[in-house]
């Protein structure tokens, strides 16, 4: 009997049982998870990036598994500056797989690293054909400063926290996750939440605001078709945004670096091997070890708050100010142009890539079946891959880390 009841005070059931409100957060959270499962794999919103993250919450809200720590990683007032130390924690009997795989989130190693992956899978094609995008583009980071000052009238988040909160909007997963590292560990697990599921949700949410702000005749004009790009553009370009980017926000060098090195792999015709590795094995796996590590990071202890509400609401609230920053934008050029641009390519201005341009797409079919938007719409939302990582510059630029 002593040995059955040893066994059963060492399972996690033991310790849930022993503390009611431990039971009952975890309930909800399993709850929650069983929400992202539900979305990634019935309704397919984000599935390479949901699926893992709703899998590393699973693991952290098993009792007893011990598979991460986060008190190694910030000390006990939530302050950036970890007291954090490799040798301890490889030496530390009770170190968990994920307190291993976390240190690549730690060291923001995974989020560079997606980066370059998706530079060697974006055609920067169109916004070099088309230039006046990148202006849509920076219009879309409406959002990331709208969210930013609105965290911080709630009074409830330092200025460090409302910036991570804030980057939501640029609509970048590996981008707000590399500001929050750095500026708000403890909000890591709510903010990359957030920021991808309505990642996965811009058709649901874009389209409403789309037609709100745009009149039938201006979704139904027909853009020229974009200039031809020539093999020097496309091999001059990622070599000199970063050069300017860099120069003007060295903070931003981690996540533009890469992403033009992986585009560069791309277009110079002569790395096809590396290309091919960045958009594939490498991107894949760094996907898993970022989503799970980053998943674990929501307990049930640190994401069951008011805080988390409230971030997730100025989250959305991020999305939706950046979608109409880059609609009327857009309607404006489209008003300077007489009528040359279509708005709806506004919307495209989040760094959602492709997603966003697709649904720009979408719904400029609906008004016109002969109106294809897609490669148009590509030019603000590969822009806005660039606006986002300056605004995560900006913020890591002005807030010692």
């Amino acid at each position: 009997m002593n040995a059955i009841r040893d066994l059963y005070e060492s399972t996690g059931l033991a310790e849930l049982v022993a503390n009611p409100e431990l039971l009952i957060k975890t309930l909800i959270m399993y709850v929650i998870i069983g929400a992202l499962f539900y979305l990634a794999i019935v309704k397919k919103f984000e599935p390479l990036l949901l699926l893992p993250i709703a899998f590393g919450m699973l693991l952290a809200n098993l009792p007893g598994a011990e598979m991460f720590h986060m008190e190694w990683f910030i000390n006990m007032e939530g302050d950036p500056d970890w007291t954090f130390s490799l040798g301890n924690i490889l030496n530390n009997e009770k170190v968990g797989l994920i307190d291993i795989l976390y240190i690549g989130v730690k060291l923001g190693i995974y989020p560079s690293l997606i980066f370059m992956g998706v530079g060697a899978m974006t055609d920067f094609s169109a916004l070099i054909a088309n230039p006046k995008s990148l202006l849509i583009g920076a219009a879309a980071q409406l959002g990331v400063f709208v969210a930013f000052a609105g965290a911080l009238l709630t009074g409830m988040f330092s200025p460090m926290e409302a910036a991570a909160i804030g980057i939501i909007g640029g609509a970048d997963g590996p981008t707000a996750i590399l500001v929050t590292k750095a500026l708000a560990p403890q909000l890591l697990g709510a903010i990359a939440i957030a920021a991808y599921s309505y990642m996965a949700l811009i058709p649901i949410i874009q389209p409403p605001f789309m037609r709100m702000l745009t009149t039938k005749k201006e979704r139904s004009i027909v853009m020229k078709t974009l200039r031809p790009v020539s093999q020097l553009e496309k091999v001059i370009f990622p070599i000199l945004v970063t050069l300017v980017v860099v120069l003007i926000v060295p903070d931003a060098a981690p996540l533009v670096g890469f992403l033009m090195l992986g585009n560069l792999f791309n277009v110079s015709g002569v790395t096809e091997r590396l290309s091919k590795t960045a958009q594939n094995e490498l991107v894949n796996i760094v996907t898993i070890l970022l989503g799970v590590s980053v998943g674990a990071t929501a307990d049930a202890e640190n994401f069951l708050s008011a805080r988390t509400l409230l971030i997730i609401g100025l989250g959305l609230c991020a999305f939706v100010v950046s979608t109409c920053g880059g609609l009327l934008f857009a309607k404006l050029m489209c008003y300077l142009t007489k009528g040359q641009i279509n708005p709806l390519i506004g919307s495209a201005g989040v760094s959602a890539v492709p997603m966003a341009a697709r649904v720009a797409q979408v719904e400029g079919q609906k008004e016109n079946p002969s109106n294809f938007l897609l490669m148009h719409a590509m030019g603000p939302n590969v822009a806005g891959v660039i606006g986002s990582a300056v605004a995560a510059g900006v913020f890591l630029s002005y807030f010692p880390h």
